[in-house]
């Protein structure tokens, strides 16, 4: 013990007096660990919540365009949709007995950077979304807000907002005419939910058809296994020219052939999951959806449903895991490229420590001889020159770890900015720990030359020489 901390004050002293070469091979260490790790945190949170984002989502349907662009706008809500789709187009295809679930979105505006979206309350299944204060939405302008969005904004239940045409902050006209009130507020699912502001799929389409009349009140959400894709034309509103009675709030499942006028008193039975009511496709012909998000209804579906859609010459499909694959495929080039840059700086810093503890014993060989003339063994002239490496790479560590972390925190805080992937630095990850034990033994395998020079070279008979 003795010996140990005789050695540990011999490599503290040297390291002391050496302070600009001692700075620069800890800062030159700390830069490559600290890299690594940046790039590791946001590679590996980024790839976690959109997986969060994409499970249970097998398919995406959207108008004709590029695949991944469907995915990143449908899906992560990150991009400019393609396009949208008539719902008449795609109701025979979501009706596919493949078909377990299909969710509609409607996009097209936002409010202070945070999106709008159109959606089936079977959305909230998707996500497991729970609303931490108020309620859920039960008829056109009623809007619910993520918990990012919410926290964001500073809006609460019974607070009332203008939309803003277009999917950026300032990006279009304002609807002054149509203001949406506040009726719920989720809680966090850690989810692209949190960034999202959702309302009824009729609150889009009464936006951006002016002439259309006020249209019916949402359904309570579907369960699980059923087919929401008949949500489209049984929740929302009805196209100029319906006549029969809104006095009272119709039910989802109730959908009427325009210029009916029978009572609405009765229930209606439903329709079967994965079915759309045939007599209604005249009412909701022309109403348009941004995307649907599919759920297979069996694995086999996936073969084969994709190519059906595509057949289609006003639709596509596009698999969120292909698409993920691809574009993290081509990120991680880059990635791999700063990954590379950032091991080339810890070897030389590696480099740096080997020819920084060679030139000191070079300098002090008489020193460490003189230290065995007063009695160290040479175990100690050994742990001195192994603890100044050691003690340089546990300081690059401590700078690169925390160099890495703010730097994520600094990359996530600028995506926070702009309601993208939530990232951040206030992490850990097991990655991490391989990445500071790589850079410790690169600084001891640095020690490990001098050391044995040291161990060969500090001998009483060198005094001799001088």
């Amino acid at each position: 013990m003795n010996q140990l901390a005789t050695a540990f004050s011999i490599a503290a002293a040297y390291l002391r007096e050496k302070k600009l070469a001692t700075a620069l091979n800890v800062l030159l260490l700390g830069l490559g660990v600290g890299t690594i790790i940046a790039l590791v945190l946001l590679l590996a949170q980024a790839e976690d919540r959109m997986e969060r984002d994409s499970a249970g989502i097998d398919l995406v349907i959207g108008a004709k365009g590029s695949p991944m662009q469907l995915i990143l706008s449908s899906v992560f809500q990150v991009d400019i949709p393609t396009g949208n789709i008539l719902a008449a187009d795609a109701a025979p295809i979501i009706s596919s007995p493949m078909v377990k679930r299909a969710v509609p979105l409607a996009l097209g505006d936002s409010y202070k950077g945070f999106r709008i979206v159109g959606a089936s309350k079977d959305y909230l299944h998707l996500y497991q979304g729970k609303v931490a204060g108020g309620r859920l939405w039960e008829k056109p302008l009623e809007a619910v807000l993520g918990a990012d969005a919410a926290r964001a904004t500073g809006l609460g239940v019974g607070a009332e907002f203008v939309g803003t045409h277009g999917l950026a902050e300032g990006g279009g006209s304002e609807h002054g005419d149509h203001p949406y009130i506040v009726v719920g507020v989720l809680a966090s699912s850690g989810t692209v939910m949190d960034r999202l502001i959702l309302t009824d799929l009729a609150s889009v389409w009464e936006l951006h058809d002016h002439t259309a009349p006020p249209a019916m009140a949402s359904a309570p959400s579907t369960p699980a296994k059923q087919n929401t894709a008949k949500d489209v034309k049984h929740q929302h509103g009805d196209k100029p020219g319906n006549k029969h009675d809104h006095a009272h709030d119709a039910k989802p499942q109730h959908g009427d052939k325009p210029g009916n006028k029978h009572d609405h008193a009765h229930d209606a039975k439903p329709t079967p999951a994965g079915k759309v009511d045939d007599h209604e496709h005249g009412e909701d012909e022309k109403r348009e959806v941004t995307a649907y998000l599919i759920q297979y209804a069996t694995p086999l579906a996936a073969v084969s449903f994709p190519r059906t859609v595509n057949a289609s010459s006003a639709m596509q499909a596009a698999s969120p895991a292909l698409e993920s694959a691809r574009l993290f495929q081509l990120v991680g080039v880059g990635v791999t490229a700063l990954k590379g840059f950032a091991v080339v700086m810890m070897v030389c810093a590696g480099l740096g420590i080997f020819i920084g503890l060679m030139n000191a014993l070079d300098e002090r060989r008489a020193d460490l001889a003189l230290l065995r003339v007063l009695g160290a063994s040479p175990m100690v002239v050994v742990l001195s020159t192994m603890l100044q490496g050691a003690i340089l790479g546990i300081l690059g560590v401590i700078l690169g770890v925390t160099m890495g972390h703010a730097a994520a925190e600094w990359i996530g805080q600028t995506f926070a900015a702009s309601q993208r992937v939530a990232i951040g630095g206030r992490v850990w990850i097991t990655q991490e720990w391989w990445i500071i034990g790589g850079a410790l033994v690169l600084a001891l395998v640095a020690s490990l030359m001098p050391a044995w020079r040291a161990y060969r070279d500090a001998t009483p008979e060198l005094l001799a020489e001088k």
